[in-house]
């Protein structure tokens, strides 16, 4: 009597078709086109997100100066000025340089304002331009 090696699997070789694999392929394909771009919609959510915290951290120090200056930076002081010593060695925003944007740029900053506000103090967005509809701003 002889005994069958295979128990019970056909003599050719085992594994996936072609077929069987470009059905997996596509079926991945079909689940990525779905899934990536909420991921990337996310990504843009976060950016958007930590901009306007920055801006509110920013407008936070330039209250901070009013009240203590009497008055608001100058558009050519800029933003600068809250991170320089004043007399007293107080500085209003506590880093040794001014953040940038989450597209690494950085802030805009003019006073008296344009948009009906004591100031603008804004980002120019993903597209780098200045005055387009992805600006982030304080208005």
């Amino acid at each position: 009597m002889r005994l069958n090696r295979n128990l019970g699997r056909p003599n050719h070789e085992q594994g996936f078709t072609l077929a069987e694999i470009l059905v997996v392929v596509v079926i991945i394909g079909i689940l990525a086109a779905f899934v990536l771009p909420r991921f990337f919609g996310q990504a843009d959510d976060a950016r958007n997100t930590s901009t306007q915290a920055q801006i509110s951290s920013l407008a936070s120090a330039l209250r901070t100066y009013r009240i203590k200056e009497g008055k608001f930076p100058s558009t050519d002081d800029g933003l600068e000025i809250l991170i320089e010593p004043d007399e007293k060695g107080d500085v209003y925003l506590d880093t040794v340089k001014l953040p940038k944007d989450a597209w690494d740029q950085n802030y805009r900053y003019i006073h008296p304002g344009e948009k009906g506000v004591d100031y603008d103090l804004w980002s120019i967005g993903p597209d780098g331009i200045t005055g387009t509809e992805d600006d982030l701003g304080n208005w």
